[in-house]
């Protein structure tokens, strides 16, 4: 071979190999272009792609907030509350009974945390205005923990979660650790105005009083249909188990929903031949822990009820 046809053999070939290393180079800034994801499980068994980590984000509960919060993430919107809370600041966007779309859209959140029971339905409508629902729920002290989880693996805090998990740990072994003397029986009572229910120990409540040492005397009542974690208040077998101690949650309005209540045992006298109201240990728990999921706080929680409960012995 001539020592052009070398020449020219040897330029195709360099030609040939920065035709590859552009081709190569391209797929890398094409790759590096596009955002990072990460799909994860929700609690209603759905598989979610978001954003990693995502940079808005949108809570409908408080438990999400509380641990959104925790873990360092940008909260851009949260639930309407009564409540001022160190987050007040933030915009309220409405519940997990009822979103402002108006107000989510206009926020442009990069996911929204719902509920998986109440807002599946509304998880098609997120997606059209181009976020990602991630549905959670917390019935139990173990579900918080999933919970918090769950979202530390989205915000690339899985180690922070972890924390938060163990400090959770680290208080149910306290009380397991600091026994009472006995363990009081405890009528626990979900109540909006006209409205009281029993919690049962399938509630994030009930399963709050069985940690901090409490007998839920609620325990063998009917579920009911629509709120499977609550029953119908049966003041002939309430009389009967004679509570020592009855506790009231509530969403808002505590001095109403305690009123309301007085007024409703006062139209039957049975009830006050009962230990807990005899000794006055009839009380409204606070509602950022009791009255909805109180995310990180559940150790808080949890300190209540075994003071509460401590109280009686």
């Amino acid at each position: 071979m001539n020592k052009q046809a070398i020449l020219a053999s040897s330029f195709v070939l360099l030609l040939m190999a920065g035709c590859g290393a552009a081709s190569d180079s391209g797929a890398r800034t094409s790759t590096h272009a596009q955002a990072a994801t990460i799909t994860v499980t929700d609690f209603a068994g759905r598989e979610v792609t978001v954003p990693y980590p995502p940079a808005r984000i949108i809570a409908l509960s408080n438990g999400d907030m509380d641990i959104v919060n925790a873990l360092g993430g940008n909260l851009v919107g949260r639930p309407t509350s009564e409540a001022e809370t160190e987050l007040s600041h933030i915009e309220e966007v409405g519940t997990t009974h009822e979103l402002d779309l108006e107000k989510i859209t206009f926020l442009r959140p990069d996911i929204v945390l719902g509920n998986a029971v109440l807002n599946a339905k509304d998880a098609s409508m997120i997606e059209s205005i181009g976020s990602q629902m991630v549905l959670t729920e917390a019935n139990s002290v173990s579900d918080i923990q999933a919970q918090t989880r769950l979202l530390g693996k989205i915000l690339d805090q899985s180690a922070k979660a972890e924390e938060l998990v163990q400090t959770i740990d680290a208080k149910i072994l306290e009380m397991q650790n600091s026994k009472l003397a006995s363990q009081p029986r405890v009528l626990m009572i979900y109540g909006a105005p006209g409205t009281y229910l029993a919690a049962l120990p399938n509630s994030l409540s009930g399963d709050l009083l069985e940690l901090a040492g409490g007998v839920n005397i609620a325990s063998d009542y009917p579920e009911l249909d629509s709120y499977p974690h609550y029953a119908q208040l049966n003041t002939e077998r309430i009389v009967e188990a004679d509570p020592q101690l009855i506790l009231i949650m509530t969403h808002g309005q505590p001095e109403a929903v305690k009123d309301g209540f007085f007024k409703e045992m006062q139209v039957n006298a049975a009830w006050n031949g009962i230990t807990a109201v005899k000794n006055g240990q009839v009380h409204v728990l606070p509602s950022d822990l009791f009255g909805t999921n109180p995310g990180t706080k559940v150790t808080k929680a949890l300190d209540e009820l075994h003071a509460l409960l401590k109280d009686v012995n």
